[in-house]
């Protein structure tokens, strides 16, 4: 499957929404054909080419693909646009087109089936409902319900403010169970060095 790639300072999970203002020219063009065929494309996390899994390029190797659901001429003179989250992929090789649009031809990944909510997930549960009041959260209209623990993870896992190559690890987890598991540990470290 070839998709083409749209590196970020950012790393977008399954079902999450991400607005983006576009203007480079290979960008605009993307657009345009992912919008007239009905596709998506990919975005992966900007990083240094010194981490392990990172493409030659500076980007890391797992992304999520990028679904347009709007768009409009911002007063700016730019495009705006609004994405979510789809499929997860694994990049496989990459190619740099003329236009200097990176293409890569990928591998989805697969996404364990749903699991209901359990009461130990209540505390996450309960971290998502106060996240969902920030502004910043509401003005996504993400719709902060969990519908189940895959659902709860990629909100929790989007919206934290944990490091790009913790979010990326996360994104990289099949298991919603170990993906919460891992946040858990994550904010039990932040609440550590809050209070050291």
């Amino acid at each position: 499957m070839s998709l083409a790639l749209f590196p970020l300072n950012t790393v977008l999970f399954p079902g999450c929404i991400l607005d983006l203002q576009i203007f480079e020219a290979r960008y605009l063009d993307m657009i345009g054909r992912c919008m007239k065929q009905g596709a998506g494309f990919g975005v992966v996390c900007i990083l240094d080419g010194d981490e392990v899994g990172v493409a030659p390029e500076g980007y890391a190797l797992v992304g999520c693909e990028a679904l347009i659901t709007d768009f409009k001429q911002q007063d700016n003179g730019l495009l705006g646009i609004r994405v979510q989250g789809g499929r997860r992929f694994h990049v496989l090789r990459t190619e740099v087109q003329r236009d200097q649009l990176t293409v890569a031809d990928v591998e989805w990944l697969g996404d364990l089936p749903e699991q209901p909510l359990q009461d130990e997930d209540a505390d996450l549960i309960a971290l998502l409902k106060a996240l969902a009041e920030h502004p910043m959260v509401e003005a996504l209209n993400m719709g902060t319900e969990a519908t189940g623990q895959q659902s709860l993870a990629n909100q929790l896992a989007y919206l934290l403010p944990f490091s790009e190559l913790d979010k990326i690890d996360l994104l990289q987890l099949d298991d919603p169970q170990q993906r919460l598991d891992a946040i858990q540990a994550l904010l039990d470290e932040l609440q550590g060095e809050l209070f050291a």
